[in-house]
């Protein structure tokens, strides 16, 4: 496999970094150009940036603020946020995005990936997935950046990654909401069924707390890449830290 990678992830609402708790009870954690740069500097094989609320209001993301990212990072970064047409995709990776995040536009009209993988290639789209446990399995939901809207979409998360790769999905985020922004580790029984599915590259996100538990999601589910937020936001981890005790651990990972 090739080495893996490490993604911050930046929640965005009105220009700042947010995060939450189990996608509730967001606080502010700095400015987003501020921390891009940081992690750029720091090492990050790549970065996600979520507008959180664009989807629940109805609206996509400012390219303008794409394009300023942009101008910053010599790293590839993924912006998501309410891209619901062709034209909005390519506006995007025209103002310097490399990839292009679909969550609850693609599970209100999964054709939507198709249409994209079509138009730039399967590498520029990326399905995210915000999935939670019922019982003894794992349920899709969608709207999850705000908490008054968010609601289960009514599909089995394992069936959905499919059927998006499927569509032509380049690469499956699985947040697994649970675990979100509570540092236990990642949900390693989800992530290693997941995985089991897939052919596509698969992401680890949600429940980071040290560097032990990228070891584990590395190492136990045989992700492809590992996003985390809280932990890096407040400093309890650095890139720099993390990828020293990855490599002595022999989990490949780019200097």
């Amino acid at each position: 496999m090739t080495a893996r990678r490490i993604i911050p992830c930046l929640d965005v609402r009105d220009g700042r970094v947010v995060k939450g708790v189990r996608f509730q009870g967001h606080v502010d954690m700095g400015d987003a150009a501020d921390l891009a740069a940081r992690y750029r500097d720091q090492g990050a094989d790549e970065l996600v940036f979520y507008d959180i609320t664009a989807s629940p209001q109805g609206r996509t993301l400012d390219y303008g603020w794409v394009r300023d990212i942009a101008r910053l990072l010599d790293i590839p970064f993924t912006v998501a946020g309410g891209i619901r047409s062709v034209e909005q995709a390519g506006r995007c990776l025209d103002h310097g995005a490399d990839k292009v995040s679909l969550n609850s536009p693609a599970l209100e009209r999964p054709d939507l990936i198709a249409d994209l993988t079509a138009r730039f290639g399967g590498q520029c789209v990326v399905v995210g997935v915000d999935s939670k446990r019922a019982g003894d399995d794992w349920f899709v939901h969608q709207y999850t950046g705000d908490p008054a809207a968010s609601r289960g979409a009514g599909r089995r998360t394992l069936d959905w990654i499919v059927e998006a790769q499927g569509l032509g999905a380049g690469e499956i985020v699985l947040n697994c909401m649970d675990e979100d922004g509570v540092r236990r580790g990642y949900d390693i029984e989800q992530l290693t069924a997941a995985r089991a599915r897939l052919t596509i590259p698969l992401v680890a996100s949600g429940g980071a707390g040290e560097a032990a538990h990228f070891v584990d999601v590395f190492q136990q589910a045989g992700v492809s890449g590992a996003l985390a937020a809280s932990v890096f936001h407040t400093g309890a981890l650095t890139i720099p830290d993390l990828k020293a005790l990855l490599a002595t651990s022999g989990v490949e990972v780019r200097p």
